[in-house]
């Protein structure tokens, strides 16, 4: 019922990152990868992997104006990759994450220019999606437990801000991990969102972890999508708890509605 795709930065990482992709492949599943600046796109290609979703920039931001003119830039290179691997969603984030996913310029209070300049630079990235027939997603985080100081970071504001650009080719990444952190509320939320979701990311609360492994009851949300008529793609962006081959057994039984 739905395309279930694994993050290959998170699991099986005693192996090469090419191997990575080469065994979620083989296992049934698409594939998701973050900055693709760090890996070799030809041995990418060379897997035949499916990718699901990338990371559509390199840097910048959504509310200044430097910030958004090299967030165009780079979304436009993320493109051309993203080209080369047949990949169709390209992930977006409040503002620019260093390596360790800290926000590179924190914002800790989000004012009322900032929000119709993000609407601005947004509605600049949906008219390179439709361009280039890719859709990007605007991603939700969490600023308690992992995204200190990311702007726009709650599934509310994410929502917001895809719902003001109103473009098929801008649309949501809604992660529950994160949301659960932030919001709670999950079955709801992802009723309300719906219309609007390009693809979801899953992980389970404490830990960032497979289903399973937390308090999120993830066969009743995968209940709820398929009652509500999702058949999109839902990622595992989590870490294995132990055997990495387990964790996707746990993810697929999850979601196998």
């Amino acid at each position: 019922m739905f395309q279930l795709a694994v993050c290959a930065e998170m699991v099986f990482r005693s192996l090469p990152f090419v191997e990575r992709v080469r065994k979620i492949d083989q296992l049934g599943f698409h594939v998701e990868i973050w900055d693709w600046t760090r890996h070799d796109l030809s041995e990418l290609q060379q897997t035949g992997a499916h990718f699901s979703s990338m990371t559509g920039y390199i840097e910048g931001d959504l509310i200044t104006e430097s910030g958004a003119a090299r967030l165009i830039e780079t979304a436009e290179m993320s493109i051309e990759a993203a080209r080369r691997l047949g990949c169709p969603r390209l992930n977006l984030h409040g503002t620019g994450l260093d390596g360790n996913g800290q926000p590179v310029k924190p914002v800790q209070v989000v004012t009322g220019a900032m929000w119709f300049a993000a609407q601005r630079t947004l509605s600049r990235v949906a008219q390179l999606g439709k361009g280039a027939q890719v859709t990007f997603c605007l991603e939700n985080l969490n600023s308690a437990v992992d995204h200190p100081g990311v702007p726009f970071c709650r599934a509310e504001d994410t929502l917001a801000l895809v719902q003001a650009v109103d473009s098929p080719h801008l649309r949501l990444n809604l992660d529950l991990y994160h949301a659960q952190i932030g919001e709670g509320n999950l079955i709801e939320l992802v009723r309300r969102a719906l219309p609007y979701i390009g693809e979801i990311q899953i992980a389970d609360v404490p830990g960032r972890c497979e289903p399973g492994t937390g308090e999120i009851n993830y066969p009743a949300i995968a209940r709820a999508l398929a009652q509500a008529g999702y058949r999109g793609t839902i990622a595992m962006e989590a870490w294995a708890s132990g055997d990495d081959e387990l964790a996707l057994r746990r993810f697929r039984d999850a979601f196998a509605v």
